[in-house]
């Protein structure tokens, strides 16, 4: 045996438990594993689905949560679409992803934390915002590090750079339609991705920065709309 082949079988022993396994965390086929109100959660042509109607809203945001895994540093890639009631791009229609976030409403499946932002319209899909906390904290096409502000809800918002243009990713993302998104947190460094462009990058050096949490999606409550998540892949780092 070559010293070569050794050497790799030996490295092998050691590196292989270290590499992160993505794992699926949606099954394609029903909301096992999730907890909701189910009265607006299914899953249509193999996506998870939220949907108010006129008849049927919410009167607040609600949450779909992952069940029995916090998230600390991971990658999280999904694919969404969403549509108004006419079935549309524009006008009403928001919704996004939380991770490291905390169910704060066990009943009515409310959540607080980070959250990846998108919508039917052309202002927030890519944002980082902080449902029921210090809200915006990037906008789409910002690089920004977050500090203490004078008082903790009121964090200091120090933009340090530029992802992209804003309109130029927005451009990207296809209306009514797939778009493919990504997650990336590792400590205090955060990043989205839609379509491949990345959107905002933020380095959260705050006392409220979260190291972990719970994966959630959000239905908004507002007019009616629809929201679908498919190919939903976790890997743990």
């Amino acid at each position: 045996m070559k010293p070569t082949f050794l050497l790799f079988s030996f490295l092998s022993i050691f590196i292989s438990p270290l590499l992160a396994e993505e794992k699926s965390i949606f099954n394609g086929k029903d909301l096992a594993g999730w907890s909701g109100a189910m009265e607006f959660w299914s899953v249509r042509d193999g996506a998870i689905t939220g949907e108010t109607t006129a008849e049927k809203r919410t009167a607040q945001n609600t949450f779909l949560v992952l069940d029995g895994i916090e998230v600390a540093d991971f990658e999280l890639r999904f694919s969404y679409r969403i549509m108004d009631v006419q079935g549309a791009s524009k006008g009403f229609g928001n919704s996004g992803v939380q991770y490291r976030s905390k169910l704060i409403d066990a009943a009515a499946f409310i959540v607080a934390g980070y959250q990846a932002d998108f919508e039917c319209g052309e202002t927030y899909s890519g944002i980082l915002y902080e449902e029921r906390g210090r809200g915006i904290l990037a906008q789409r096409g910002q690089k920004v590090t977050i500090q203490n502000g004078p008082v903790p809800e009121k964090p200091s918002i120090i933009e340090t750079g530029k992802t992209g243009d804003s309109a130029v990713i927005q451009a990207a993302i296809k209306p009514a339609d797939w778009n493919e998104y990504r997650i990336v947190a590792k400590g205090g460094h955060l990043q989205h991705f839609i379509n491949g462009k990345l959107t905002v990058e933020v380095t959260d050096e705050s006392s409220m920065a979260a190291k972990s949490g719970i994966l959630a999606l959000q239905l908004h409550a507002g007019e009616p709309m629809t929201v679908q998540f498919k190919d939903l892949f976790l890997t743990e780092k």
